[in-house]
């Protein structure tokens, strides 16, 4: 499909039909009240997977070329002087986002033994670099150049094949697209951005790919009536090929977090602190720095495993779905480190899923004491404890418990 038949595609599909009994109509009153499919509330857990050209300068976060080239930050430029040649520019790492060592279904084993229940992938981030062959990002994608895969696709087809649903994160701006920023010069009353660039590229992942669901993000500059976020949802919910099953998040405009869309994120590594009425989701990083992969992080950085399952148990608790990421690296390997802590997770999950999965939060989440969480805690580390003592005691000299 060619430049041009992008905007046909999403025109045709946005209009559509006329609105009859039982469809849901372009906007936020009709939008949310569609109930959220059932398989998002019992899964419970999820892994993010932040992943693209920011894997190849491998410092700072995923929004290195922001800080690099958007604010000029001293420690950016320092850092590209000193690691890269003379007048190199943010094109020049695609070509060493290689993905040589990609491999899905070993990503999709250790996601499963992980315990999660669906995976989220970045398709596009703010850069605009998609990881998959996008018919309107001519050349700035991973088909194109980089790795020369469809790692979207491959990605899917290993998950499907172990059961485990399938996300698609989205980025609605870029940076640097010439014409997001002349729209943004515009007070965003233009929308060519929108029209030839991020909206068919959300029709194009939806009919190519049918994912279970779309984390959108990027959303925060501009209004809805500038993203045509309504009308996408409307198609995305009437007529799409996922309109029964496909679950979305809350950032779809710069008021809509924490209001409209599917399920709320309200915010990164969002904590309520009380039990919300709307289902809702925490995203978490184990880099805690990051999203993306860092060369140079350190293990003080990570979160360790108790962190993880007391952010769960939290989160659960509460009646949130706990999404965790890990950022691999430009060729493609999730670092030992990160797969230590998923197997860990996974490892716990296998013992205590029966609390987890599908559960529904209690009547109370928070004492006067202090947390519920804090010392069903306390009570499974002196179990712990006990039981490596009463093996300590029993097994011969130099053997290890658990």
């Amino acid at each position: 499909m060619g430049m041009a038949a992008g905007p046909l595609l999403w025109l045709a599909a946005a209009l559509g039909p006329a609105a009859a009994a039982g469809r849901y109509s372009p906007d936020w009153g009709s939008l949310d009240a569609r109930p959220l499919p059932a398989w998002f509330d019992r899964a419970k857990v999820g892994v993010f997977v932040h992943w693209g050209v920011f894997s190849v300068p491998a410092w700072g976060s995923e929004w290195f070329w922001w800080h690099w080239r958007g604010e000029r930050r001293a420690d950016y430029e320092r850092f590209v002087r000193q690691r890269y040649p003379p007048r190199t520019d943010y094109a020049d790492f695609a070509p060493r986002f290689t993905a040589h060592d990609f491999q899905p279904r070993r990503w999709a084993r250790l996601f499963q033994r992980a315990g999660a229940r669906y995976v989220v992938l970045t398709t596009k981030h703010h850069e605009g670099f998609t990881n998959w062959g996008s018919p309107v990002s001519w050349n700035w994608n991973s088909v194109d150049t980089g790795p020369h895969r469809d790692l979207v696709g491959e990605l899917g087809q290993a998950l499907r094949e172990s059961n485990i649903r399938y996300g698609l994160y989205h980025s609605l701006l870029e940076w640097f697209n010439p014409l997001y920023i002349a729209d943004k010069e515009s007070g965003f009353k233009t929308q060519n951005f929108v029209l030839k660039k991020t909206m068919p590229e959300l029709y194009d992942l939806v009919l190519k790919y049918k994912p279970d669901l779309i984390w959108s993000d990027g959303d925060w500059e501009a209004p809805d009536s500038y993203w045509n976020s309504t009308s996408f949802l409307a198609w995305l919910y009437n007529d799409s090929p996922v309109k029964d099953t496909v679950v979305v998040n809350d950032r779809w405009c710069n008021n809509c977090s924490c209001h409209h869309g599917g399920y709320y994120n309200c915010a990164d590594k969002y904590k309520p602190g009380t039990l919300p009425a709307h289902k809702w989701e925490m995203c978490s990083s184990i880099d805690k720095l990051s999203w993306g992969y860092r060369s140079n992080m350190h293990i003080d950085e990570l979160m360790d495993e108790a962190s993880i399952i007391e952010e769960l148990v939290k989160t659960v608790s509460f009646g949130g779905n706990y999404l965790l990421n890990v950022g691999p690296t430009k060729e493609g390997v999730i670092a030992p480190i990160f797969e230590e802590r998923l197997l860990a997770l996974g490892r716990w999950l296998d013992t205590n899923g029966e609390a987890i999965y599908e559960s529904k939060p209690w009547r109370v989440q928070v004492e006067d004491t202090g947390t519920l969480l804090q010392l069903g805690l306390q009570k499974l580390g002196f179990l712990y404890w006990s039981l490596n003592l009463a093996l300590a005691e029993a097994l011969p000299s130099g053997a290890d418990g658990f």
